[in-house]
């Protein structure tokens, strides 16, 4: 499994007056794209556009309907179209500029007619395993609801086959319901992304349990640094739903109705990261158990050792008493002085082994 990303620095952005367009972070698209979606619960037109020129003044081709547009860029790397688009929908600079940046840590923000916010779209790459992270900006406005990624692909392809079949309550609610869709999308994914940790974890814990594992420390690290990783992007979004559920704004950008749907994803950013937490503390274990399991090996060995040392200790002893060259020694010119020695030393071998497994040290 490969190192999580690290957050892009800010160096970029260093000196330059507030609200200048400058990208912060990786190019993924070589250009943008605009899909759009207007709809209500009888209408639907999708279109799609390449540059903001193609764009029309008005994106409600039904300006006489209370029609929801729903606005989706992927690719928010030129400074020219972020700012062409944001003069479309009034946006302020320095709403712009947090969408260029894609370090940008989860929050809410307030303007005066549309809320800005900010989360983290997770995915997972199966063939390595590892999860990918993108930042998601999320406008909502009267009428209308604005995303930007980073780059083509998402996991919002479950709410546009809602908005084409027309299946459930989403073409007969407003831009706020709209937001909550995408937004639940966002959080699903994230169990997927803990499910996978998950799975990794609890092979990894079954791989300790056995006799000869061959775990490496190397792999618990980075399993950890992975949940952590985890954990710093998923942490910040109960903030940001949580103000979204409690209706801090206070303005009617969010339906009282829509404020019970946010409360139940609330509900689910916290079961996801309490769910990290969790593998956190598994993980936490699993080094611990590893470190104890190296000591016990380590015993074993040292006592093996240590029983091996006592019982050589009163032969060698032997061995040096009549190793020493002294000419009046007993039994040193004596016929049966060798076998005797030998066999004096073989009865304590013996001695000593008997008295250590009646005292259960073998």
């Amino acid at each position: 499994m490969k190192a999580p990303h690290i957050a892009h620095r800010q160096g970029p952005t260093a000196g330059l007056s507030p609200g200048t367009l400058v990208h912060v972070g990786e190019r993924r698209m070589d250009r943008p794209r605009i899909r759009v979606f207007e709809y209500d619960d009888t209408v639907l037109v999708e279109r799609e556009f390449a540059d903001m020129k193609d764009v029309p003044s008005r994106c409600r081709q039904h300006a006489e309907r209370d029609t929801v547009v729903w606005v989706n860029v992927d690719g928010v790397h030129e400074a020219s179209f972020i700012d062409e688009l944001g003069r479309h929908f009034g946006l302020h600079a320095l709403l712009l500029e947090d969408v260029m940046n894609v370090a940008q840590r989860p929050k809410l923000e307030e303007y005066e007619d549309h809320l800005f916010c900010v989360l983290k779209m997770l995915d997972v790459d199966h063939d390595n395993p590892r999860v990918l992270v993108e930042q998601v900006a999320v406008v909502i406005g009267r009428g209308f609801v604005l995303t930007f990624q980073e780059r083509d692909g998402d996991v919002f392809d479950g709410v546009r086959e809602r908005l084409r079949t027309a299946k459930g309550k989403l073409r007969k609610n407003g831009a706020d319901y709209l937001a909550y869709a995408l937004i639940d999308a966002i959080v699903d994914h994230y169990f997927v992304a803990v499910d996978t940790m998950n799975a990794l974890v609890e092979d990894l814990e079954l791989r300790l349990q056995q006799a000869d594992s061959g775990v490496q420390p190397a792999e618990v690290f980075t399993l950890k640094r992975e949940v952590l990783f985890l954990r710093r992007n998923v942490g910040p979004a109960r903030e940001v739903i949580g103000q979204l559920a409690r209706h801090d704004h206070g303005d009617d950008l969010v339906s009282d109705t829509v404020d019970v749907y946010f409360r139940d994803v609330h509900d689910h950013v916290l079961q996801v990261h309490e769910s990290l937490e969790t593998l956190r503390e598994m993980l936490v274990s699993m080094l611990e158990v590893y470190h104890s399991q190296q000591s016990t090996r380590l015993n074993e060995v040292m006592r093996i050792l240590t029983v091996i040392s006592t019982i050589f200790m009163p032969v060698t002893f032997i061995a040096g008493l009549y190793g020493m060259n002294f000419d009046h020694m007993p039994e040193l010119h004596a016929r049966w002085g060798y076998a005797a020695c030998l066999g004096l030393m073989l009865a304590v071998a013996v001695a000593m082994f008997v008295y250590m497994r009646r005292k259960r040290w073998l």
